[in-house]
C-alpha cells in the first residue's frame, strides 16, 4: 500500500500515523534516522528552520513561513506593480 505525504498549505509535510508504519527515513549518507515513535504521525520540516530537522518543531508559524504556492502569488503579485512601489530603493 502507498504511503501519502500531505503537504500542509504553509507548513510541514505530514505522513499519518499509519503510514508512518511503513517508512523508513534515511539521511544524505544512508544512515537511518529514529522517526517520532510508533502510532505517532511523521512532519517533516519545509521551511529550514526547525531545531528539530528534519521533523517539524512549528518554526514555520513563527518565522511566516509561505509554501511554494502562496509564496509564488506573494512574488507574482510584488512583480506586477508599479515600478517604485514596494521595491528596495525604488
Amino acid at each position: 500500500m502507498p504511503i501519502t505525504i500531505t503537504i500542509r498549505q504553509n507548513g510541514p509535510l505530514l505522513i499519518s500515523a499509519a503510514d508512518a508504519e511503513g517508512l523508513r527515513l534515511v539521511d544524505h549518507e544512508g544512515t537511518e534516522v529514529p522517526l517520532p515513535g510508533p502510532g505517532k504521525a511523521v512532519a517533516l520540516c519545509r521551511c529550514g528552520a526547525s531545531t528539530k530537522k528534519p521533523f517539524c518543531d512549528g518554526t514555520h508559524s513563527r518565522i511566516g513561513f509561505k509554501g511554494a504556492e502562496d509564496a509564488r502569488a506573494l512574488f507574482d503579485a510584488a512583480r506586477d506593480e508599479p515600478p517604485g512601489k514596494n521595491t528596495v530603493g525604488g
